[in-house]
């Protein structure tokens, strides 16, 4: 009977694993598409974006390039928090 508990507990943990990455999956999806929306590229690759980024000039490079920055950054570990690994 102990196994089955933990197997249950173990398999519901998994489901909000699954159930996360999901999500987060989908919030990255939805900002990709936004840009590709926001700039008008109609190729929805890879390729699309780095044709439309030779296009740029500089500040809307940077300007593309920090609201990459922000929204793809891993919010794990920074330099200035106490996590040191």
């Amino acid at each position: 009977m102990k196994n089955s508990a933990l197997k249950g507990a173990l398999g519901a943990l998994a489901v909000v694993g699954v159930a996360l990455v999901a999500k987060k999956v989908a919030q990255r999806k939805k900002f990709m598409k936004g840009i590709f929306e926001e700039y008008g590229i109609k190729e929805k690759s890879p390729f699309g974006l780095a044709d439309k980024i030779r296009e740029m000039n500089d500040e809307q490079y940077h300007e593309l390039r920090g609201r990459f920055k922000k929204e793809f950054t891993s919010r794990c570990c920074r330099k200035d928090d106490a996590c040191k690994a």
